[in-house]
């Protein structure tokens, strides 16, 4: 047998109610009874049945909606069970509050939300990207709303090239939920919107509950036109919201987010048309740079200039020529002119003019050079310096005689040339009687 605290076991029993998720986030529907405010704030009372009673407390500065609340209130109260220890009695934590009828809505809500999020009706994959530039725009809404005029004035503005195809239907009320589906039908079959917009001004709960049937959450669910919802205000959510491709959390904000701003998109050409203006320019630039280089490398590369540039080393190199030309010509006239005065020098000529005789043989012309070359009688050819006359070889003589003082040695003439001039006798040719006879000196 064990023996425990009471404190021990409400703990146990806190614990057990804490650990209970079902028991952490729950409503309950009662009517209110026992209800008394503290100095602090705090409210406290019961909600009962017809079979039983709960007590409930309501701290002040609670995040949730509350109504004001009296006893005989039929509500549908959230929040949580736990323990209040001091007392040993298990309470409900309560952190909102709606009238019976709005509780009833909440929980239709909830179990429509559950059971269409288990089909996969409201995963990411499933969605849709919007068209960047939609050239037609379909509305599902009241043809008389508020919301119509905002979506056109909204759309007109933005993008005032996209066509707009309304499908009115009731937004509210009954048969509301009904029309809103067949509308999004109709827009599917006429098939020329990319994209549809369903939407309506905000309400309470019960003026959007149109948006939050099944019938609507379908018809959204089997479009082939993405559907971007704009429902009542940025904090209502409809089931309509969690099946759509996208959810705005206004119609006006619907129809922002279905076209491009053209605004931007004129600022965007106009920094576009900026930007490339400045990169033509740039380029027209760096190419016009480029072609005067090409155009003088083109230029020093022309056949003319390259003529030009030959001509002037023809021009340049005939010039040397002629210099170097004219040096050797120089050089070799003075090489020839040295070679006549020493030629001239040497010349027999020259010796001749000193007195001096070249004696040929007359038979074969050869030059005597040695009295051996000469018998007696044989025919010679004297050439001294003003001419040339004929001889008949004597006698050798010795070489004492021939040099006595100096005297010429004797001539013997032919036959027959007696009766030439004392002249042409006075001219006959020296013989040398020694071994130098017939050469010059």
């Amino acid at each position: 047998m064990r023996i425990v605290a009471v404190s021990e076991v409400t703990r146990y029993l806190k614990d057990l109610l804490e650990e209970d998720y079902y028991l952490q986030d729950v409503w309950v529907r009662g009517e209110v009874t026992n209800y008394t405010q503290a100095p602090s704030g705090h409210r406290y009372f019961s909600l009962k049945d017809e079979r039983a009673t709960l007590g409930c407390v309501l701290f002040r500065g609670s995040s949730g909606y509350v109504p004001p609340l009296r006893n005989g209130m039929a509500i549908v109260a959230h929040g949580r069970f736990s323990v209040f220890e001091q007392r040993g009695a298990y309470q409900f934590y309560v952190d909102a509050v709606e009238a019976a009828g709005i509780g009833e809505l909440h929980l239709r809500f909830e179990e429509l939300k559950a059971r269409l999020e288990a089909e996969g009706l409201f995963a990411a994959e499933r969605k849709r990207v919007l068209p960047p530039c939609p050239a037609v725009v379909g509305v599902v809404t009241s043809a008389s709303a508020a919301a119509l005029r905002d979506i056109l004035r909204t759309l007109r503005l933005r993008c005032p090239l996209a066509r707009v195809v309304v499908a009115p239907t009731l937004v509210q009320g009954e048969g509301a939920a009904e029309q809103v589906a067949a509308a999004l039908d109709a827009l599917n079959a006429h098939g020329q919107a990319d994209v549809v917009i369903v939407a309506r001004g905000g309400g309470s709960l019960e003026e959007l509950w149109a948006f939050n049937e099944e019938v609507v959450a379908r018809a959204i669910a089997r479009s082939a036109i993405p559907v971007v919802t704009g429902v009542g205000h940025e904090t209502d959510f409809t089931i309509a919201d969690f099946v759509a491709d996208y959810r705005a959390s206004t119609p006006t904000a619907a129809a922002s987010a279905v076209v491009p701003d053209a605004s931007a998109w004129r600022e965007a050409l106009a920094e576009t048309h900026e930007r490339l203006t400045f990169l033509v320019t740039q380029r027209l630039q760096g190419e016009g740079e480029r072609l005067r280089v090409r155009g003088h490398a083109l230029e020093r590369a022309s056949p003319a200039r390259r003529i030009q540039l030959e001509r002037q080393r023809v021009d340049d190199a005939q010039h040397s020529l002629e210099l170097r030309l004219g040096h050797v010509l120089a050089l070799h006239q003075e090489h020839l002119r040295g070679a006549g005065l020493r030629l001239h020098a040497l010349s027999p000529l020259r010796t001749l003019g000193r007195g001096f005789a070249e004696v040929r043989q007359q038979r074969d012309g050869a030059l005597v050079t040695s009295v051996r070359q000469v018998s007696p009688g044989d025919g010679l050819t004297v050439r001294v310096a003003d001419g040339s006359f004929a001889a008949i070889a004597g006698p050798r003589l010795d070489e004492a005689t021939a040099d006595v003082e100096g005297a010429s040695p004797p001539v013997v003439l032919k036959r027959g040339e007696a009766s030439r001039s004392s002249s042409a006798g006075r001219r006959g040719a020296a013989l040398d009687g020694g071994e130098g006879s017939g050469g010059p000196a």
